[in-house]
């Protein structure tokens, strides 16, 4: 049976709600529980692994949840509160920086994964955001833990980079040396009030700049995956802000986003998944397991990965940067493709290139997120409002040079 046709407001409406009961129900909502709060990286294979960047999310989308009421106040200022406590006094934790995939029970590091830079960045960015919004303990306790992080032992004090990745038994590796996903690294660096890092440290990472096709000088990432031009900016509005170089990373991520749309409508011929209305090649689940699906420019050969896999977030999560094509594409693919719609609204990925078509069985939390987030960001600005509201987070733009194109730096969260 084919789903109703559903357009606009209505289906961005659906998706919104839908993708905020995957924050509601994959959480461990024990209250003895050492892993209150923690929220399941994805869903089926991974029963009992928290993401702490899908936490950062599900703080963020208790706001969401709040101002359509969807949930009480109380009980959603209780559940950021306790979760906090959880990060407080259980998770463990090096220098302020927390293992990316932990167990939803104990808060333990599983799959002997790295002590994460930029999903701890995800997890303070959700932390500073709840406690704008419900202030009180809740952002008390989200300044504690940003107050607890020492960004500059993350820092290769040689290189002036911060570094990828960090475990017990390997020590330090790879180096943020390129645009990506990370620029509220800086910002939050930068604003800290016990661990600041300098502004040089923004300012030298590589701005590789070229065109595709009539879309010019863009400041690319190595593999052109999406999510790299959209998780900063869920926090961060950088709308009308240019840093003191003049740079625009709004405006750039609106010409990465069309010419990742465009690069789909280009290869249609070759994957008969992509077209103008599906696109968004980023990070999912395709037929072969998770990949980081890209489109040009990047620096990469996209043959090796790229099969045809399209993710529902990629477009939807640049609903902000491109809000016509994204709701296009949203409508594409609810009003085409039913095993691709489920309980928390679209499902990870879909790829029509074998002989019957693949559709992911699963939800992926940072996927769900950065949904949830730029829709509610491209409906309301509410995200930004409380994130850009925080005094760290104004000193930091401040500090790097960030101003407004209308020259009014306090008001930008307005």
């Amino acid at each position: 049976m084919r789903l109703i046709k559903c357009y606009g407001k209505k289906l961005i409406m659906k998706e919104l709600r839908k993708s905020y009961n995957f924050f509601i129900k994959e959480i461990n909502n024990k209250k003895k529980s050492m892993g209150y709060g923690l929220i399941r990286d994805k869903t089926i294979l991974a029963d009992n692994i928290a993401s702490i960047a899908s936490v950062g999310y599900g703080l963020a989308a208790l706001i969401i949840g709040v101002e359509y009421k969807w949930i009480n106040y109380k009980k959603a200022y209780d559940r950021a509160n306790r979760t906090l406590d959880t990060f407080i006094n259980n998770i463990s934790d090096n220098n302020g920086f927390y293992y990316h995939f932990i167990n939803m029970k104990t808060g333990k590091r599983e799959w002997n994964c790295e002590i994460s830079i930029i999903d701890t960045a995800i997890f303070i960015c959700g932390a500073i955001t709840a406690g704008e919004y419900f202030g009180g303990q809740v952002k008390e306790k989200a300044e504690i833990l940003y107050k607890k992080i020492n960004w500059e032992w993350y820092r290769n004090k040689e290189t002036n980079y911060f570094y990828m990745g960090y475990t017990p038994e390997r020590g330090f590796w790879g180096h943020w040396d390129l645009y990506a996903e990370q620029l509220m690294l800086y910002v939050l660096s930068a604003g800290s009030p016990t661990f600041p890092v300098d502004k040089s440290t923004y300012y030298n990472f590589g701005r590789n700049r070229t065109s595709y096709k009539n879309i010019n000088d863009i400041i690319y990432t190595y593999c052109g995956t999406l999510f790299t031009y959209q998780y900063s900016h869920a926090w961060i509005n950088f709308m009308n802000l240019r840093d003191s170089e003049g740079i625009d990373w709004f405006e750039n991520s609106i010409k990465a986003t069309k010419a990742n749309r465009q690069y789909c409508i280009d290869n249609r011929k070759k994957y008969k998944t992509y077209g103008e209305n599906s696109w968004g090649l980023t990070a999912c689940l395709g037929p072969k397991g998770y990949y980081g699906f890209g489109a040009e420019p990047c620096d990469v050969d996209l043959n090796i990965e790229n099969d045809g896999t399209i993710a529902p977030c990629g477009a939807i999560g640049s609903i902000i940067f491109t809000p016509k094509e994204s709701i296009e594409a949203m409508e594409y693919y609810y009003n085409n493709f039913t095993k691709l719609w489920g309980k928390y609204g679209f499902k990870d990925g879909y790829n029509l290139e074998g002989i019957e078509p693949w559709f992911a069985k699963e939800y992926i939390g940072i996927d769900k997120g950065i949904e949830i987030l730029m829709i509610e960001n491209y409906l309301n600005g509410t995200i930004w409002k409380y994130f850009m509201n925080n005094k760290y987070v104004k000193s930091g733009l401040e500090k790097l040079g960030f101003v407004s194109n209308k020259h009014m730096f306090t008001n930008i969260s307005n």
